[in-house]
């Protein structure tokens, strides 16, 4: 039996991509952490706690809608011993969907904390009268 979603309620047309962007989001694990915050009406903020990376160790994409931050860490540097390693040098992926018109400012590192500055563009109203043809 197929598992039911939003996008097949008859009055939801053409909203199967919405469908697909809900189930891409649900796959991130919990690493790293994440805050989501919202400034203005039209200004966010994505943190990620990624201690332990530089700005080199950090990938930040855009495409089709999608953010995608990744981070690799090289494992250990030639010559230490380790008493006790607890610090893992992991790797991660995180995708956020970002709706249309959402365009990311910029991103900036702090205190082991990576900052993505979001904007999203004024919404238009829009309204629109059918004409009804003859046929």
């Amino acid at each position: 039996m197929a598992k039911p979603n939003f996008a097949s309620h008859p009055f939801l047309l053409g909203f199967e991509q919405l469908d697909r962007m809900v189930e891409l989001s649900a796959k991130n694990d919990g690493y790293p952490p994440y805050n989501i915050e919202q400034s203005t009406e039209n200004k966010f903020r994505i943190t990620l706690a990624v201690a332990g990376f530089s700005d080199e160790n950090l990938t930040i994409t855009l495409e089709n809608g999608e953010l995608t931050i990744t981070g690799a860490q090289t494992e250990g540097v030639e010559g230490r011993v380790y008493l006790h390693h607890g610090i893992a040098a992991r790797q991660f992926k995180r995708v956020f969907v970002l709706a249309k018109g959402v365009e990311v400012s910029h991103a900036f590192m702090e205190n082991g904390l990576l900052h993505i500055e979001l904007e999203r563009e004024a919404p238009q109203e829009r309204f629109q009268k059918i004409q009804i043809n003859r046929q």
